[in-house]
């Protein structure tokens, strides 16, 4: 199969069927581990950095390598890299599912976010190349559907897998079941992909790449496990120097631009005001409901003593109103509303989220009514991030607009990390202090989240297409 031109329908639909494969993959393992995170903390004897570095290091990872991933597929051949890249993430998964320590664990789960980083672009690339602008349209929108339905379907296979305890092998199975699904893909993207690679690839960035990630390491590295005694000067230090890094960073991609050479993406990007908003936005959202998620998973079990597949099963309200809110809500209402649909879902979401938390941990509500939170809680959220997208490309031009959605997805990767850190280490440092129900301590930081998100919405513009 070399022609993408050439190939048949049914081979069409097989070659999407692989990408779909892959894409449920990378979403599922973002958030299965929040299910099983304290069966991996008892079983590991994990401490809370590196419990949280298990969940957030994978989305750290993944964000830092998205960029030069697809720069790979650009040069090398998205197929050739789309097999890369789904090996790594098998490889990593067993590697994963064999740790012994919280550190090793921690390393293969940074390695499935590298390995995860090289997958995902291709899929997106590979898409462009099989169908025709106006097919694409519809194949985007089920990537989208399925994306969503993975997300919320990773802490339920999660909760079954552990329930199910296959082989005795507990949490491991979380991550080995990767394996015959990776195995397979491999050999759908060998048989069913087609050979396909950009006539202009850009180049690579490898110094911007690692100035980035040396800032954004000096960010996370004091905030995740900042509850920790005895390290707060050297926390406040490395934080310290992630400003500066920052800065060189930007000024040297600055410099390849204006050189002419490649760069990681293009500063003039940010001088349009509704994408450096709506990417800010991005950023706070993506740290809201990362952090949520993972308290709420985390405290069914720790405080309300909920098994982890009752725990699973609890997240299906939440995704229900996710769909409801992204693919009516925010579908219908965002060409005639404009901002206000987000400052609607956000508002939403910031005293449902709440309200679960309290009456899931402290005042333990009716489980009936805890999943009619979560359906609003979900709503007000499909209802924000079935908009930003949108939002944040709607004014960039055409020639930029794949650096546009990957720097989006970048700062959702990045926000998610952020919410695990800060929201995590507010929850465990609150636990590890002796004090009843952390989890109402998180709430505090998810609701000035969700606050800061209602005013960054309020500042976007009042027409936006």
């Amino acid at each position: 199969m070399r022609n993408p031109a050439h190939l048949s329908p049914r081979q069409k639909t097989l070659a999407l069927i692989t990408l779909i494969i892959a894409l449920v993959l990378e979403i599922v393992d973002m958030t299965i581990v929040n299910t099983a995170l304290p069966s991996i903390k008892a079983s590991l004897g994990a401490d809370a950095r590196a419990s949280q570095w298990i969940v957030a290091g994978y989305s750290l990872a993944f964000a830092l390598l998205l960029m030069a991933g697809g720069r790979l597929g650009d040069s090398y051949g998205y197929r050739r890299m789309f097999v890369a890249g789904v090996i790594g993430f098998t490889l990593s998964s067993a590697a994963c599912g064999m740790a012994t320590t919280g550190t090793g664990l921690v390393a293969a789960r940074l390695m499935q976010g590298a390995t995860g980083a090289i997958m995902a672009p291709q899929s997106m690339a590979l898409v462009q190349v099989l169908f025709d602008p106006l097919e694409r349209v519809s194949r985007m929108a089920m990537f989208g559907v399925i994306g969503g339905l993975a997300a919320i379907a990773g802490p339920i296979l999660g909760g079954m897998l552990i329930e199910a305890n296959l082989f005795e092998l507990g949490w491991r199975a979380v991550f080995l079941i990767n394996l015959p699904v990776g195995i397979g893909a491999v050999i759908a993207g060998l048989v069913f992909l087609p050979e396909a690679r950009s006539g202009r690839p850009a180049g690579y960035d490898f110094g911007g790449m690692g100035l980035f990630a040396l800032a954004m390491g000096a960010v996370f590295w004091p905030l995740i496990g900042a509850g920790e005694a005895g390290r707060g000067a050297l926390h406040f230090l490395t934080l310290l120097a992630a400003a500066p890094l920052g800065w060189i960073a930007w000024r040297h991609v600055a410099r390849r631009v204006r050189a002419g050479d490649s760069a990681l993406f293009d500063p003039a990007l940010f001088a349009i005001p509704t994408f450096r908003k709506g990417l800010a936005l991005s950023v706070v959202f993506a740290a809201a409901g990362a952090g949520f998620l993972l308290v709420f998973a985390f405290a069914l079990q720790a405080e309300r003593g909920q098994t982890p597949l009752f725990t699973g099963l609890l997240h299906m309200p939440y995704g229900l109103g996710a769909m409801f809110g992204i693919g009516v809500m925010s579908r219908n209402f965002l060409p005639r509303l404009g901002r206000w649909v987000l400052v609607i879902g956000a508002g939403l979401m910031l005293p449902a989220s709440s309200a679960v938390l309290f009456g899931a941990t402290f005042a333990q509500w009716p489980w009936a009514l805890i999943a009619a939170l979560l359906v609003l809680s979900g709503a007000g959220m499909g209802m924000t991030s079935g908009c930003i997208g949108p939002i944040v490309v709607s004014q960039v031009e055409r020639d930029h607009a794949g650096a546009a959605s990957a720097l989006l997805k970048t700062s959702q990767q990045l926000g998610s990390a952020l919410g695990v850190a800060l929201v995590g280490s507010l929850y465990f440092a609150w636990s590890a202090g002796g004090h009843a129900f952390p989890a109402l301590a998180a709430t505090g930081a998810i609701d000035a989240m969700l606050a800061i998100c209602v005013v960054l919405a309020l500042r976007l513009p009042a027409r936006l297409f």
